[in-house]
């Protein structure tokens, strides 16, 4: 009778718990979501100067998010972050997610306590030299000043290669990929170890392209994600269906110039996608036609790949025959079902 009466009484307690707020009420509360990226990384999340805004595909992410949540892809205040804050910008509550070229890792999720958001881009470390060095593989970096961002996963990757191969090579590192990239062209580091997507950026928007080079070898696998703080499933769960709509709306063809058209189908589930006579929006606290908002706003997935990083782009990462392709075509971009 008395462990009975105990059950009880937990029971009554747990129940009568107020629930805590989750960063999605705090975000429509205010009315302007609050994003962490980079800066300093072309093609993912760096400002224009000519424009004075913010670009790349990382930050279209944070303007998908300001669109589905706020219905306004307008309304971001970018945070910027470096590889060695942007956790602790998040920890702290400077921001309300991170979309920042940041690699999916199991001792972020454990140790770090975040949550990632989907995959939005498959990359891989790399490196890259001067072409004056005539370095040509990685195995002529002997005793090489190798350098890095500070705080970023590379430094790790790094350490091991100097162990594996037992060699007697400097280890610098860097605030940023600008001051990175500085490194490197003034002499002072003989090879920048990055994600290949942000080597090629570097290369591509400097003025003479061809003073760089970028070894064949990727030294590891490095998928990109968005991440939010642990244990708030409401704001998480969101986060991942407005990531999930862009990529299938690219399946269903549906542009941004498509989405008003698209209203008017006679298909349930076109019209439940976005926000027609029935929606998945109330159920993730989210407007009825979040999808519409993301997509007309912003685009789909691969509207803002070829605008941030697609062949009009001075850094064209194709996606053909890569995991970022989407999966019909043998990559590795898929959204689970919407129905």
């Amino acid at each position: 009778m008395k462990l009975v009466t105990l059950a009880a009484a937990a029971a009554v307690s747990l129940f009568a718990l107020p629930a805590a707020a989750s960063v999605l009420d705090t975000v429509k509360q205010r009315g302007t979501l609050n994003c962490g990226t980079d800066n300093t990384a072309p093609g993912f999340g760096y400002l224009n100067t000519k424009t004075g805004k913010m670009e790349g595909f990382d930050v279209d992410f944070c303007r998908a998010v300001a669109a589905g949540v706020l219905g306004d892809a307008n309304k971001v205040n970018f945070v910027t972050v470096t590889d060695k804050s942007r956790f602790t910008a998040l920890q702290t509550g400077q921001v309300d997610v991170v979309f920042a070229h940041t690699t999916v890792k199991p001792a972020r999720e454990s140790a770090i306590t975040i949550d990632f958001l989907p995959i939005t881009f498959w990359d891989g470390t790399g490196v890259m030299v001067k072409s004056a060095s005539k370095v040509a593989k990685l195995d002529e970096l002997q005793g090489a000043n190798l350098c890095t961002t500070q705080g970023s996963g590379t430094e790790a990757t790094i350490a091991n290669l100097i162990k594996a191969k037992g060699w007697k090579s400097q280890v610098l590192t860097y605030e940023n990929l600008e001051k990175l990239f500085g490194a490197l062209s003034s002499g002072r580091c003989d090879a920048m170890f990055t994600d290949k997507s942000a080597l090629a950026a570097w290369r591509g928007n400097s003025s003479k392209p061809d003073d760089f080079f970028i070894l064949p070898e990727i030294l590891e696998k490095s998928p990109f994600a968005g991440f939010v703080v642990a244990n708030d499933s409401r704001w998480r769960n969101a986060l991942r269906w407005i990531t999930f709509a862009m990529i299938q709306a690219e399946e269903n063809g549906l542009t941004s110039d498509k989405v008003a058209e698209a209203k008017k189908s006679t298909d349930p589930s076109v019209k439940k996608f976005l926000g027609v006579d029935a929606s998945f929006g109330p159920d993730f606290g989210l407007p009825a036609d979040f999808v519409a908002q993301v997509i007309s706003q912003v685009g789909n997935y691969g509207e803002a790949y070829d605008r941030n990083l697609g062949p009009k782009t001075p850094y064209f990462i194709d996606r053909k025959g890569t995991p970022n392709a989407l999966s019909k075509d043998g990559g590795a971009m898929i959204s689970p079902l919407w129905n």
